[in-house]
């Protein structure tokens, strides 16, 4: 099951709204939502691995190209 980093990110940017007193609990917790945010968003933009997709190699001839899969 993949994580849906988008939905968390949406509900951490609400809680992050929700805290929105001085006192140092809101202050301190404003804190950790802010780096769980971050990293959210790090993981969200992570790439994937690339996969590698081969090309038809042309080879050269006498002056001319052709192409190495010449069937067609």
């Amino acid at each position: 099951m993949n994580s849906d980093f988008a939905a968390a990110r949406v509900h951490l940017n609400e809680a992050l709204n929700l805290l929105c007193g001085h006192d140092q609990v809101s202050r301190e917790s404003r804190e950790a939502i802010d780096l769980l945010i971050e990293e959210v968003i790090t993981a969200e933009h992570c790439k994937q691995p690339a996969k590698v997709i081969e090309f038809r190699r042309i080879t050269e001839g006498r002056g001319n190209l052709k192409r190495a899969d010449s069937d067609r």
